[in-house]
C-alpha cells in the first residue's frame, strides 16, 4: 500500500486539517500518517483557540514517520509559525522527502485567520521551493503574487509569477466568485484549466484541505500531477453531491461517499 503524510492542524470538529485529510487518503486507498503542528478548538462556525506545538516535538514526530514508514507523498497545510515552518523545511530536506503538496492555508473557511504575519516570508522561502505543486486559493493567490485577482486573466498572471518565483507547480483554485469550480495549473511555463462541475452546496468547510490531500494520493500512487488533480476533483465533486448537512456553519464533505453510503 502507498503511504503518506498531513503535516497539519487537527480540527476538532473533524472536517478540516488532519482529520479531513486522514479520511481522504483513507477513501483514496493510501495508508495516512500524521504530524500535528497545532491543536485547533474549532466548528463549523469558527476557530476558537490554537494551540501550537513546540518544534521539539514537531521535529519528533517527523523522525519518527520518516525514519519507520517513509511516505510516498506528502502534504502539508496549516503551519502558522515561522519556528515549525523552518522545522518542517529542515526534516523534509533531511529525508529527501518527494512529492510535496504545499496548501498554503492563511485563512479558515470561516474567516479566521491561522497564519501569522511573519510566518508567510518563511513559508514562501522555506517550503515553497520544495513543493511538487502549491495550491493557493483566490485571496492566497493574490498574497502571494501581489495581484488584485478579478478575472481569468488575472489567474493567469498570479499564478505563472509564483511558479516562476518559487519554482514548483501552483494550482490556482477556482471559485470565490471568479469562476465557480475551476481549476487553473500553471507547469513548465504552460497552463492548464482544470474544469469543474458546479455543486449548489454551501457546506465546503475543509475543501482545500481535502483536495491537497486527495492530490497527494495521486501522486503518491504514482500519478502525474494533471491526472492526480484530475483524480482529486472527481473526488471532492463526489463528496459534495453526497449533501452531508451537519453543523450550525458551513459544514464538512463527506470524504467517505465512495466507501459507505449509508446513513
Amino acid at each position: 500500500m502507498k503511504t503518506a503524510l498531513t503535516i497539519a492542524g487537527s480540527d476538532s470538529s473533524g472536517g478540516a486539517g488532519i482529520q479531513a485529510d486522514i479520511k481522504t487518503m483513507t477513501a483514496n486507498g493510501v495508508y495516512a500518517m500524521s504530524a500535528i503542528t497545532a491543536l485547533t478548538a474549532q466548528n463549523t462556525t469558527g476557530v476558537a483557540a490554537i494551540m501550537e506545538v513546540t518544534p521539539e516535538f514537531l521535529a519528533e514526530q517527523l523522525d519518527c514517520i520518516f525514519t519507520d514508514i517513509f511516505p510516498d507523498a506528502v502534504k502539508i497545510g496549516m503551519v502558522s509559525s515561522a519556528q515549525l515552518i523552518e522545522t518542517i523545511s529542515e526534516k523534509l530536506k533531511f529525508y529527501n522527502a518527494k512529492n510535496i503538496v504545499v496548501d498554503p492555508v492563511m485563512v479558515s473557511t470561516s474567516g479566521s485567520k491561522l497564519l501569522r504575519d511573519d510566518a508567510i516570508e518563511t513559508l514562501k522561502n522555506r517550503l515553497f521551493p520544495l513543493a511538487a505543486v502549491l495550491t493557493p486559493n483566490i485571496p492566497e493567490a493574490s498574497i502571494l503574487s501581489g495581484v488584485s485577482i478579478e478575472n481569468e486573466p488575472d489567474m493567469i498572471k498570479a499564478a505563472e509569477i509564483i511558479s516562476n518565483q518559487f519554482g514548483c507547480a501552483v494550482l490556482c483554485k477556482g471559485g470565490h466568485s471568479i469562476n465557480d469550480a475551476n481549476d487553473l495549473l500553471y507547469h513548465n511555463n504552460k497552463y492548464k484549466w482544470f474544469v469543474g462541475e458546479r455543486i449548489d452546496n454551501n457546506n465546503t468547510h475543509g475543501t482545500g484541505c481535502t483536495l491537497s490531500s486527495a492530490i497527494a494520493c495521486g501522486l503518491a500512487k504514482g500519478l502525474d500531477l494533471e491526472r492526480s488533480i484530475r483524480s482529486a476533483k472527481e473526488y471532492i465533486s463526489g463528496a459534495l453531491k453526497a449533501m452531508l448537512d451537519l453543523g450550525k456553519g458551513s459544514g464538512p464533505l463527506n470524504h467517505m461517499w465512495n466507501i459507505c453510503r449509508d446513513e
